[in-house]
């Protein structure tokens, strides 16, 4: 057991094969059509090119020489993808659309190919590749176009007028106006300026305004940023495009604005260092104006004289700390905008102004020693001399500053400006052929698995007799058969209602042989039967059963067999075509007692084989088959004839094969391949068997050959024995 369900499990390799050659007609044909999809579409897409450039990050900006020290100070080093997500900001690429004007949108108002033929009389204009429209017609160009938000993206028509143009919203005038002159509405909420127009008037554009946001997206989506290397600084920027011109100013005006916010933004940082400073200078200027003259009083009062050697010394030494300690402190006032209290360079600066605010302390102590007029004199000298320091210093500082500023360069430079690549990047006409291709056999070897998975029709007589349903023939499909089919189609639309009948038209038709086969079986089968009433029936329509019963019919009167083949589907039956016999008179004008049994039974062109059609449609046929006449027209005619072979309805379209399997002494069911599936075949037989029919088997109808069914190719085989004789 456990070995059948790991069995059952497998794939069976011959088998997928198998379905594969079997369906390979369909798979080439879907592969083909894909590959015809690909090569149109890789002819007719609009070509897509690619611009690239390439920028540099420096770790630091040089900054002008002499001032290394200064420049550090406003250096903030950034990661490569910090500078991918500035190039991508909006901060970026709104200076870019500005530059650019490339949220305004503007085209003919016509159809997109044949709209041009219409169109003509303008002279051509050679206008920028932004905001403007051209071609052999007409031509516009903006320089200004301007509406309020809540029109935004909305499409407005412009009317070209004799002396200028007109501007429409559903049908109502915003403004008018003439080229080259800005007009505004009367709110001023709408602005135009039309620096060319080339238009015959009345002619129609449509133009808008898009949102900002929406032409930043429309612009990320084609760009892209890519680090070349691992912290080597230096960036690759690609834009996409259809239009070569388009794609290389729109990447030159990103380099561009990416490279001015980051010079904009070093200069900033020295631009608010000197407003600190201008702010402090007239303070300073005060404060030593004050102590110079505070000296210089009490110098006259005191009538001091100079300083020793001694003091002067001390002097010295503490201005020298004191404008050491004012350096740190505007240093850390610079510091602190970039970096917090707990940054190494932080600590370190505030580490060096304490311990010179300790010699600075010593200092004082010692001056305590001096006489009192000495420690005066002292102090107020420091006060001047270190207010002086200060004030040079910070005039010092504003100087380098302002150099400063006027020669940054930022930490930023563009390697190599946009360029476009001469040969589209796509579509990759060789790369979509092969995948069209390729994408078409997936889709024909895909929907082939599909369908082998959720089919269930029988492809097999081992499936039928795996479980336990004897198969008595398998019939396979005639070439010949289905060229009758398709004259008989033709000849239906002409209401000619004549069929030929294989076994006639091509008696070495492997379809003959299989039911001169299926003859044999039948004499032994119906052996032990009590009457020689075959019933012939199937579990739906269209699989067919009558063209089963009728050539049956034709082998059994070639053997010198009495047959009579009897047409018992009274709704649809059409064996009467075969036979070119009319259908009125028949089974149901004799079961309803129209005629008599002599009057139906009609002669055929082939000896031994009598006919006897359905007859007209009658309201109640269930209700004639279980009437008497038809038990006593069944035992009349099996005195009379070798065989009555009966072609029924379908078993589960209609209850009439199981009233009529009562009379029958056999019955076969006729199954089409891969049509029907073995539960349907299950279904019909268990009603038949509810009702007291025998069933005897089943002929499978239709049996097409398939790859890696051996006895499908040795049908072939015997056939092409046949024809060498």
């Amino acid at each position: 057991m456990q070995q059948t369900e790991r069995a059952d499990d497998e794939i069976d390799l011959t088998r997928v094969w198998a379905l594969l050659v079997d369906r390979r007609l369909r798979i080439a044909i879907v592969a083909v059509v894909a590959l015809a999809l690909a090569i149109a579409y890789a002819t007719l897409a609009t070509p897509i090119y690619r611009a690239e450039a390439l920028l540099q990050v420096e770790d630091k900006q040089g900054g002008v020489p002499g001032f290394a020290e200064l420049s550090e100070m406003f250096v903030q080093e950034s990661s490569a993808q910090a500078e991918i997500e500035i190039l991508r900001s909006r901060l970026v690429l709104n200076d870019a659309v500005d530059q650019l004007r490339l949220d305004i949108k503007v085209r003919p108002d016509r159809l997109p190919i044949i709209g041009r033929f219409g169109a003509g009389g303008a002279s051509v204009l050679a206008v920028p590749p932004f905001a403007s429209y051209s071609d052999g017609k007409v031509g516009i160009a903006f320089d200004e176009f301007f509406v309020p938000e809540w029109m935004q993206d909305e499409d407005l028509r412009l009317v070209a007028t004799a002396n200028g143009f007109e501007l429409y919203q559903d049908g109502v005038l915003l403004l008018s106006g003439p080229v080259g002159t800005m007009v505004k509405s009367d709110d001023a909420a709408i602005a135009v300026y039309i620096s060319a127009l080339s238009a015959k008037p009345g002619s129609t554009f449509v133009v808008s305004q898009a949102s900002r946001l929406s032409v930043i997206k429309a612009i990320r989506s084609n760009f892209s940023i890519s680090e070349q290397g691992k912290n080597t600084g230096i960036l690759k920027l690609s834009y996409k495009g259809s239009s070569k011109s388009r794609i290389k100013l729109i990447l030159d005006a990103i380099t561009q604005s990416y490279l001015l916010q980051n010079i904009k933004r070093l200069s900033a940082q020295a631009q608010n260092s000197l407003d600190f400073l201008d702010k402090q200078l007239p303070e300073m200027r005060e404060n030593l104006r004050q102590s110079e003259d505070e000296l210089n009083r009490y110098r006259l009062e005191s009538e001091s004289v100079d300083l020793t050697l001694e003091t002067k010394s001390v002097l010295e030494r503490l201005v020298d700390i004191e404008s050491k300690i004012n350096e740190l402190r505007f240093k850390e006032s610079e510091v602190s905008r970039l970096y917090t209290k707990e940054h190494p360079s932080y600590q370190t600066l505030v580490q060096q102004r304490g311990d010179l605010v300790v010699q600075r302390d010593k200092l004082n102590e010692q001056i305590k020693s001096l006489p009192e007029t000495q420690q005066e004199v002292l102090r107020l000298t420091r006060d001047a001399q270190v207010n002086q320091e200060i004030y040079v210093q910070m005039l010092n500082k504003v100087q380098e500053l302002r150099i400063l500023k006027a020669g940054t360069v930022g930490n930023v430079r563009i390697i190599d400006d946009a360029i476009v690549d001469g040969e589209p990047v796509a579509p990759r006409k060789s790369l979509v052929v092969v995948l069209g291709a390729m994408f078409g056999l997936m889709i024909g070897i895909g929907w082939t698995f599909v369908e082998a998975v959720f089919h269930r029709g029988i492809d097999s007589p081992d499936q039928l007799e795996a479980e336990g349903i004897a198969v008595y023939a398998t019939v396979p499909q005639s070439d010949t058969q289905v060229e009758l089919s398709e004259k008989i189609a033709g000849k239906r639309h002409k209401r000619s209602g004549v069929r030929q009948l294989l076994s006639l038209e091509d008696p070495a038709d492997l379809a003959v042989e299989s039911l001169r086969s299926l003859r044999t079986s039948l004499h032994f089968a119906m052996m032990d039967v009590n009457n020689p009433v075959l019933m012939i029936t199937g579990p739906s329509p269209g699989i067919g059963k009558s063209f089963i019963s009728s050539n049956l019919a034709v082998v059994l009167a070639q053997i010198n067999k009495r047959v009579l083949l009897i047409d018992v589907d009274m709704r649809r039956g059409y064996l009467h075509q075969y036979f070119k016999a009319p259908r009125s008179i028949g089974l149901s004008s004799y079961l309803s007692g129209q005629h008599s049994l002599s009057d139906v039974i009609l002669p055929t062109q082939v000896s031994n084989l009598s006919f006897i059609a359905a007859g007209s449609v009658p309201p109640n046929p269930a209700e004639l088959l279980m009437s008497p006449a038809w038990k006593q027209m069944i035992d009349t005619v099996s005195k009379d004839y070798d065989l009555i072979i009966l072609d029924t309805p379908p078993v589960l379209a209609v209850t009439d094969p199981a009233i009529i399997g009562q009379t029958a002494g056999t019955a076969l069911m006729v199954v089409r391949f891969e049509e029907n599936s073995v539960k349907e075949t299950q279904v019909a037989l268990s009603r038949l068997e509810r009702n007291g029919v025998n069933v005897k088997g089943v002929v499978l109808n239709y049996m097409l050959p398939r790859a890696g069914r051996d006895h499908g190719y040795y049908s072939y085989k015997y056939e092409s024995n046949l024809e060498q004789g």
